[in-house]
């Protein structure tokens, strides 16, 4: 029997405290940050990466909810972190002591962005690692603590080798033990650096660092405590020492020229059922989503001095956008307070005392539209208007605020591609699914362009039309729809779905950018509702959850295709960014970090090993590497996701699930540092992602195709 039962708000936030990398004395060891400050101005957001001043301040930041982007990291003693901003909140953050070290996306680039890559797109056209069984864990005794090499990888991209190394002390209590590794070339070259504590939920894992740079290959590596430990001496080994086959002459790619919206997507499915109608199916998904619409708002009076929020029950588009509110004087004594709706126009006659003064307050005018007008429109009072005088106001015009003119404004039918030559379940299949959130434009470019690579090389190439004799491939461009539309016309960094749960005060109009639901913590295994951690019950979270597993439409359609296509063996999620590979378990429970159970050797091999491919495949494009310590389980290289969708297609279906995360971090020679790239890089960037990734996604069809043949054959 599961136990369902309610974590309190401070519970819900472990997971992002847990992602916190500390060092002893770090603050004080850190370097100085370099020379021109970065600001923003007060009302600009941002994606910004921080160097916190220490831990307390991002367990801080975490527990008020802050929009971390991804796990932060550790460099030279530093903790940074990716943080959707304010300019306000980032000076309060700077007078605390933290300092922005790089703006990676504004909130007005991404409509830059997007018209840049449709410019380019015309102008092209009129022109014409942790997990088990790496074999690397080598430990030594010598001095108090004992030293396990977890990991030594090394590879090369861009003309520069680089080196990861992760190492765990038995002395697992003490916060001041400090790493060193030092290595050798072949050359002789030697060297070293500093490690740097990692703990999760609390407890310790490992000491690691972000990758660095090498002159050479390292052939011999070797890790010391301050407490005298000694680890023996290792190797470092190629990562991820696979590659794919070599592409034939004449392979057709590089199909996309612009980012493109859910209505370009929707589009482009079209043409591609009707150009390879011998290969495409299109599945329209059972669960339509609330569209892009909203219920029409305005407030009664002034936010900033007292006012009653007045909301349609109906969505704006519904005849509703345009309706009029008004509170007035009747210029009578001893009058009540009335409610009447005529003509478009909601008018709220105020009571009025023996000497003619209005004495309705904000909490009266407010009972009295619900109490009245139910049927029509809901009312709130302003957060902090409560019990205040209600004033002569309006007429004020209901709207729903949305932007996008060229948006539909209906319930959305989410569509999949069915690609393959024997569409009938008797391949096995794979599932590549992308934009769950939002603000990740590069994920359905990913999966159309391998999507449009599989079907236009199904002709001229050999071993590409073999694959789709052998694999029934779907393909879900892009899951949230509505909130992709909200990203491109009014918010860019919307995460979640458009679904508005929350009731009283935040349903304001000025938390309207933080409405939704995380559609990747609707889930029903590993989820919140279960004890879980990594998503919310605070409706303005970034990550919550829902009003219960499998509330939303969006979450459904993925389970709802997965299920009536139980030859679906293998999943694919692509999100952004930060350059992950990752596979089940996702979740834990944060008293004693229980994960979700973890899977079994040969399955943790087969992860493993097919991880090595498809990364293999993705550095063929432009030399990209996804770093081995973030590759390997969701919940120990990067956090604890409840209810996310690869551990409900893992746990429940039977299928080997894994997640993307594209747009990997950049390696600036100049400056010694990794970048972040962003949710909407310039497109140029995007692009690139949606090229390398595409690739992954043929050596994921490529897995799949083996291991059914393997089991075939006993």
């Amino acid at each position: 029997m599961i136990v369902r039962r309610r974590w309190t708000a401070a519970a819900t936030t472990a997971i992002l405290i847990s992602a916190a990398l500390s060092h002893p004395g770090s603050a004080a060891a850190a370097p100085a940050p370099a020379a021109t400050p970065i600001t923003l101005a007060a009302t600009e957001t941002a994606l910004v990466r921080v160097q916190l001043r220490d831990q307390a301040q991002l367990d801080r930041l975490v527990a008020t909810g802050a929009d971390l982007a991804n796990r932060p990291r550790a460099r030279d003693g530093r903790i940074l972190a990716d943080l959707v901003l304010t300019g306000a909140q980032l000076a309060d953050l700077t007078a605390q002591g933290a300092t922005a070290t790089q703006i990676v996306q504004r909130a007005g680039d991404g409509s830059r962005h997007f018209a840049d890559s449709v410019r380019a797109a015309q102008a092209r056209t009129a022109a014409g690692l942790r997990a088990p069984g790496t074999g690397q864990r080598t430990t030594a005794a010598v001095g108090v603590d004992t030293l396990a090499v977890q990991q030594a990888y090394w590879w090369t991209t861009g003309g520069q080798t680089f080196l990861q190394a992760q190492v765990a002390t038995t002395a697992t209590d003490d916060p001041d033990v400090e790493i060193t590794v030092s290595w050798r070339t072949a050359d002789g070259t030697t060297g070293s650096f500093p490690l740097y504590r990692f703990e999760d939920s609390g407890e310790y894992q490992y000491h690691y660092n972000l990758p660095q740079p090498m002159p050479s290959r390292p052939v011999q590596l070797t890790a010391t405590s301050s407490l005298g430990g000694v680890s023996r001496a290792v190797t470092p080994a190629l990562w991820p020492n696979a590659t794919p086959p070599p592409l034939p002459a004449g392979y057709q790619k590089d199909f996309i020229d612009a980012y493109l919206t859910p209505v370009d997507i929707q589009a482009r499915i079209k043409r591609l059922a009707r150009q390879y109608r011998d290969l495409v199916d299109v599945i329209d998904l059972p669960n339509k989503t609330q569209g892009y619409r909203r219920n029409a708002v305005a407030y009664l009076g002034d936010p900033a001095v007292s006012a009653v929020v007045v909301e349609s029950v109906r969505f704006g588009d519904q005849g509703m956008n345009g309706v009029q509110v008004r509170a007035v004087d009747p210029g009578r004594p001893n009058r009540p307070l009335t409610v009447g709706y005529r003509d478009r126009v909601l008018t709220v006659t105020l009571a009025t005392d023996a000497a003619g003064k209005t004495v309705s307050t904000t909490d009266d005018v407010a009972a009295a539209i619900n109490a009245r007008q139910a049927n029509r429109f809901r009312a709130t009072v302003e957060d902090g208007s409560t019990g205040l005088p209600m004033p002569v106001a309006g007429p004020a015009r209901l709207d729903d605020g949305l932007q996008g003119t060229e948006v539909p404004a209906k319930p959305w039918t989410v569509q999949a591609l069915r690609l393959g030559v024997h569409r009938d379940g008797s391949r096995v299949g794979v599932l590549a699914y992308s934009q769950e959130h939002a603000r990740e434009w590069a994920t359905p470019l990913v999966t159309l362009e391998f999507a449009e690579r599989m079907l236009a090389n199904a002709r001229t190439d050999p071993a590409t039309r073999q694959l789709l004799e052998q694999v029934d491939i779907f393909v879900i461009p892009t899951v949230n729809p509505d909130g992709a539309n909200y990203s491109f016309n009014d918010y860019n960094f919307q995460r979640k779905n458009l679904v508005n749960h929350c009731t009283g005060p935040a349903r304001d109009p000025r938390y309207r950018t933080s409405w939704g639901v995380d559609v990747n913590r609707n889930y029903t295994v590993g989820s919140y509702f279960d004890g879980y951690v990594g998503a919310s019950a605070n409706c303005l979270s970034g990550s919550y959850a829902g009003t219960a597993e499998l509330s939303e439409a969006e979450s459904g359609n993925v389970i709802a295709l997965a299920k009536a296509h139980p030859n679906i063996k293998f999943a694919m999620n692509v999100h952004s960014y930060g350059g992950y590979f990752m596979w089940p378990p996702g979740a834990y429970r944060a008293d004693g970090r229980i994960t979700l159970p973890r899977p079994s050797i040969d399955e943790s091999t087969l992860f493993l090993n097919s991880a090595r491919r498809i990364v293999g495949a993705i550095a063929q494009e432009r030399g990209t590497v996804t770093w081995p310590s973030q590759t390997g389980p969701v919940a120990d290289v990067l956090y604890s996701a409840a209810g996310n969708s690869a551990d409900q297609l893992y746990y429940e279906l039977g299928i080997f699930a894994w997640d993307f995360e594209v747009g990997n971090d950049r390696w600036n020679p100049a400056t010694g540092e990794w970048e972040g790239v962003g949710f909407q890089p310039p497109f140029d960037e995007a692009h690139g992602e949606s090229q390398e990734y595409a690739g992954g996604l043929v050596e994921l069809v490529r897995v799949a195709r083996d291991h059914a043949a393997e089991a075939a054959t006993g």
